[in-house]
């Protein structure tokens, strides 16, 4: 259970209780009620500011009025002492049989601890990694990959109903250049000599195997024929071969998608003109010149009547553009397009994970989905920054197979998937990241991946050797919820429970937040504690996790243990992590 959540119920029963008895009027309004973590830890465990919130409409001082609740509070279980503090704040202290009941907890739902319904079972489209096929990905796609992909289970987790997407951008002039590309590699696959790659063109080896497979499927069909002929059968099939490449370097990583979606197929579906059609029927499209751009001289300026889409009214600069002079669409009708197609799918919450050279797009696309829902559905973009790469502190810059950059599949190679997932979510996704290729390996504290999975072996290592010194006591989760737990007393012991109670309102605040790097955070929080637990052990030996000469100690001691690998494991699952045993 998330304890905030219900130490909110308890304050409101305590207040309806109040109001049977007349000592305070109906219809108060609690939504600004508060149950969280106080600012110092050492006013206790749980703050309200109900009195404070509830005083004014109640007819009362706030200190008389929260006296009356703490007096209420007092009496439920497993509540300790509830003290009045400041102008009229209520602090609980919350006993340690409180705390040995959240152990329990843990024990009873094992790694689906944290598990919420607040999402209710609402859908969210998550989109994410959505890189133009033109290649393989480098480590910028991997830090939105994970990020998206770790959010989508994040918010599976709180009960959300998730949609995990990809946008294939294949209508761009970007795919006629690959498919030119492409080209050069087939004649080179025929024994033409190419030479050096030519200015515009994609250089990386990546097309030579897929030349090759095109010069065996064609001969010499296409090694003169003008463009026309080859570029539309050239298009498709190095669009193919590069989603495919793709594909298996997002397997590597564990990330997966339920949906890929097509531009090219929604342009040809006529879904851009839908979109259009939506908005110019509520007066939103309207043809107009647009003021030359900030900063630009009025003879660099050539005012021209463009289709335009009232962006502003919902909060953008200006403006924008949905045609071309040609009367092509632009980039952004595409888009408007298919947020309206996700939208019509269901999705009223839509989550875009870029990159961040996608931070101009922010404001015309959250303005474009306010106008196509009719203010229905959301977006919330999260924009990735650059992750610097580096060997011992080195930038490591190229790769032959890329031609231009490091690709995500090497760093996959040479540090393992797990390594890789964790550390793109050590740091914010809108705060650059700094990967270094050596010290990610490294068995050091210093190294958050090692620290954290090592919490979760050493536990393991705990419970094996507790097989060995209590032969014949049952150690499964389902009898040591059973357990008497009276003899973890100690404060470290108490504080590492309270991390472990902490987890469900950990997971329901970084999903409704949408931010996934909490849960890393969070288990380098609980693996500190282990670590620090286990190290109080080694310098006194009353404090060792198993004494054979005290079974009862031994057990509630290995509860907590098991509690914490449980709850370690379940953020690693989140995260896409293994969770191992051994190290």
């Amino acid at each position: 259970m998330n304890l905030f959540a219900e130490f909110k119920a308890r304050i409101a029963d305590a207040v309806a209780a109040l109001q049977a008895e007349g000592a305070l009027p109906p219809d108060l309004d609690a939504t600004r009620v508060s149950a969280e973590p106080p600012r110092d830890a050492a006013h206790g465990e749980v703050s309200t500011n109900a009195a404070m919130v509830l005083a004014k409409p109640a007819g009362m001082k706030p200190r008389d009025l929260a006296l009356l609740l703490a007096g209420r509070l007092a009496e439920t279980a497993g509540v300790e002492a509830a003290e009045v503090a400041g102008p009229g704040f209520i602090n609980l202290r919350l006993a340690p049989s409180f705390w040995h009941d959240r152990l329990r907890d843990v024990l009873r739902a094992g790694t689906a601890y944290g598990d919420s319904a607040m999402g209710a079972g609402q859908a969210v489209n998550v989109e994410y990694v959505s890189a133009n096929p033109t290649g393989p990905m480098h480590v910028g796609h991997g830090r939105g990959a994970v990020v998206g992909d770790v959010l989508a289970s994040l918010l599976a987790k709180a009960g959300y109903a998730v949609t995990r997407e990809y946008y294939v951008n294949d209508a761009g002039a970007q795919v006629d250049v690959l498919a030119r590309s492409l080209h050069l590699r087939y004649r080179e696959a025929l024994g033409e000599e190419i030479g050096a790659i030519p200015e515009g063109l994609y250089p990386g080896d990546y097309l030579a195997p897929v030349g090759a497979a095109l010069a065996a499927e064609f001969g010499d069909r296409y090694k003169t024929a003008p463009e026309g002929r080859w570029l539309m059968p050239f298009r498709e099939r190095a669009v193919a071969a590069m989603l495919a490449l793709i594909k298996d370097d997002l397997a590597a990583l564990g990330v997966s998608h339920d949906v890929f979606s097509s531009e090219r197929a929604l342009v040809q579906a006529g879904g851009v003109q839908a979109a259009f059609d939506y908005l110019k029927s509520t007066g939103l499209i309207y043809e107009g010149v647009l003021e030359p751009p900030k900063g630009m001289l009025p003879d660099d300026w050539e005012p021209r009547e463009q289709t335009l889409f009232r962006a502003t009214a919902f909060g953008d600069d200006v403006d924008r553009p949905l045609k071309k002079s040609d009367g092509s669409w632009t980039y952004f009708a595409s888009d408007i397009a298919y947020h309206y197609d996700k939208y019509r799918r269901g999705a009223k919450t839509m989550i875009d994970v870029l990159g961040a050279d996608h931070g101009g797009y922010v404001k015309r696309m959250t303005a474009a989905v306010k106008a196509i829902t009719g203010g229905e559905a959301s977006l919330d973009v999260k924009l990735c920054q650059m992750v610097n790469l580096m060997r011992d502190g080195e930038p490591v810059k190229m790769s032959k197979r890329s031609g231009t950059f490091v690709t995500l599949r090497e760093v996959i190679d040479d540090v393992g998937r797990d390594v890789v997932r964790f550390i793109m979510l050590t740091r914010k996704n809108d705060a650059h990241l700094d990967f270094d290729l050596k010290k990610v390996t490294e068995q050091s504290k210093d190294n958050p991946v090692f620290y954290v999975q090592y919490a979760h072996a050493r536990a393991h290592s705990v419970l094996r050797h507790a097989e060995e010194a209590l032969p014949g006591v049952d150690l499964s989760p389902e009898l040591l919820v059973t357990a008497d737990l009276a003899s973890l007393t100690d404060e470290a012991e108490i504080a590492l429970i309270k991390l472990l109670a902490a987890w469900p309102r950990i997971v329901e605040g970084a999903a409704e937040a949408h931010e996934p790097h909490r849960i890393a955070y969070y288990l380098g929080e609980v693996a500190a504690a282990f670590h620090s637990l286990w190290n109080k052990g080694r310098e006194a030996a009353e404090l060792r996790f198993l004494l054979p000469d005290r079974p009862d100690v031994s057990v509630a001691r290995v509860a907590l243990v098991r509690g914490m690998a449980a709850v370690v494991a379940s953020g690693l699952m989140v995260l896409g992590v293994a969770p191992v045993e051994e190290m």
